[in-house]
C-alpha cells in the first residue's frame, strides 16, 4: 500500500510517500527564513507560502519518486493541532486528492505521528512511554500501540521549545534559537543552581516552562554584558563562540530542561502508569536538543528500557511522520470521510476515525 503524507501544521510544508511501512521519498520546503525577520511564526504568511508552495511540491515528490499519481492507495494528511489556516491548505489539499483519485482519507494527529515517526527507523517497542517536546507542546503518553495514546502531562503554558525561542529571543538570536543554545551550551559549563527546574514541586505530570522563560529574564536584567549586541549575536548564531559567561549560561538553561523533563518521565515510571513498560519514545523537534538526548538515554538505561529516539531530519515536522502514521491507521483498517474538520492549537483532537470502505465518500 502507497499512502502520501502531507504536513503543513506550522511552517513547514511537507510531503512524503510511504510504501509497506517504508519511506520512498519525501521533499520539504521551510519557512524559516522568512519568519525569523518577525521573530516567529506569522500565521497568515505561513498559510499563503503553504498554499504556493503545495502543488509543486507534490509534482516534485511524485516525479522525483518515479510514481504515479493513480498508484497512491490512501492519502494522510495532518489534521491538528497547528496553525488553523495553515492546517486547512493541506486538508484542502489531501480531499482533493482523496476526492480526484477514490481514495482513502486518513486524517493524522500531528502529536502522535512524532511520537511514531521513529518506525521509519527501527522497530516500535510496546507499551512504551512517549515523550513529545516541541515549540507548541510538552506531553507525556502512555502507548498501548501506534493507534492507542493516553495523554498523561501536557503543557499548562509555554512548551520547553517556546521556551527556547523566547530565550534565543532574549539573545538577539535569529528564528529558530534553540539550536544555537544547545551549540553554545557544549561550550560550557552549566551551573546547577543558576535556573530552576520549573513546576516541579508537585506530584503531577504537567509542565509548564514559563518560570523558566522568567528566570533567564531576570538573571540578564542583572547581566546585561551577556546579551550580545546585534553584530555578537550574528556571529554567535554563525558557529562562533559566544563569550564564557553566555556559554556557561546556555548550558545551565539546557540542563534544566533536559533534568525537568526526565524527573517528570522518572515520575510517570514510578506510578501505575510506569507498569509494563518497555520503551522510552523521545520525539519533537527539541528532541533534536543534544541535552535532552543525552539525558533520557540515562533515564533509559538506569530503568533497563529501550530508547527510541527519530534521527533529527524526523524530529521536526515532515510528511514522513504523517505517511507512515496513515500508512499505520489505513493497515488498521481506519480511515475519515470528506467532512474531516482542522483541529487548531487548544481544541482536543476527536477519536473520530471509522472502519471505512476502501474509497473516500
Amino acid at each position: 500500500m502507497l499512502c502520501i503524507g502531507i504536513e503543513t501544521s506550522c511552517d513547514e510544508t511537507g510531503l512524503a510517500l510511504v510504501r509497506d511501512g517504508r519511506l520512498v521519498h519525501a521533499v520539504m520546503s521551510s519557512q524559516a527564513d522568512i519568519h525569523a525577520l518577525f521573530g516567529g511564526v506569522v500565521p497568515e504568511i505561513a498559510s499563503r507560502e503553504h498554499y504556493r508552495l503545495i502543488g509543486p511540491l507534490y509534482d516534485l515528490l511524485l516525479r522525483e519518486a518515479g510514481v504515479g499519481p493513480a498508484e497512491l492507495d490512501a492519502v494522510a494528511v495532518a489534521r491538528g493541532p497547528g496553525l488553523l489556516g495553515s492546517l486547512l491548505v493541506g486538508m484542502a489539499f489531501a480531499k482533493g486528492l482523496a476526492l480526484g483519485f477514490d481514495i482513502p482519507l486518513v486524517g493524522v494527529n500531528h502529536l502522535h505521528a512524532h511520537l511514531l515517526a521513529a518506525g521509519l527507523e527501527r522497530e516500535l517497542v510496546f507499551p512504551a512511554l512517549g515523550l513529545l517536546v516541541s515549540g507548541g507542546h510538552t506531553h507525556i503518553y502512555r502507548i498501548e500501540s501506534p493507534v492507542s495514546f493516553r495523554l498523561l502531562g501536557r503543557t499548562l503554558d509555554d512548551a520547553a521549545g517556546e521556551a527556547y525561542d523566547k530565550v534565543a529571543k532574549m539573545l538577539r538570536l535569529p528564528y529558530p534559537g534553540g539550536r544555537i543554545l544547545d551549540q553554545q551550551g557544549r561550550r560550557g559549563i552549566a551551573d546547577p543552581r543558576l535556573f530552576p527546574r520549573p513546576y516541579t514541586d508537585n506530584d503531577n505530570l504537567d509542565f509548564s516552562f514559563s518560570g523558566l522563560k522568567t528566570a533567564v529574564q531576570t538573571h540578564l536584567s542583572r547581566h546585561p554584558e551577556l546579551v550580545p549586541s546585534p553584530d555578537a549575536a550574528q556571529t554567535v548564531a554563525g558557529g562562533h563562540d559566544a563569550p564564557e559567561g553566555l556559554r556557561n549560561m546556555c548550558a545551565s538553561f539546557n540542563e534544566a530542561v533536559a533534568e525537568t523533563l526526565c524527573i517528570k518521565l522518572g515520575r510517570a515510571l514510578d506510578g501505575d502508569d510506569g507498569v509494563g513498560v518497555r520503551a522510552l519514545i523521545v520525539a519533537g523537534g527539541v528532541a533534536a536538543n543534544s541535552y535532552v538526548r543525552e539525558h533520557t538515554a540515562r533515564l533509559a538505561v538506569s530503568r533497563g528500557l529501550e530508547l527510541i529516539v527519530p534521527s533529527p531530519p524526523l524530529c521536526t515536522d515532515n510528511g514522513s511522520m504523517i505517511a507512515y502514521a496513515g500508512w499505520l491507521l489505513r493497515q488498521g483498517g481506519l480511515s475519515h470521510s470528506l467532512d474531516l474538520e482542522a483541529v487548531p492549537r487548544g481544541r482536543a483532537i476527536p477519536d473520530d476515525y471509522r472502519q471505512g470502505p476502501a474509497g473516500c465518500s
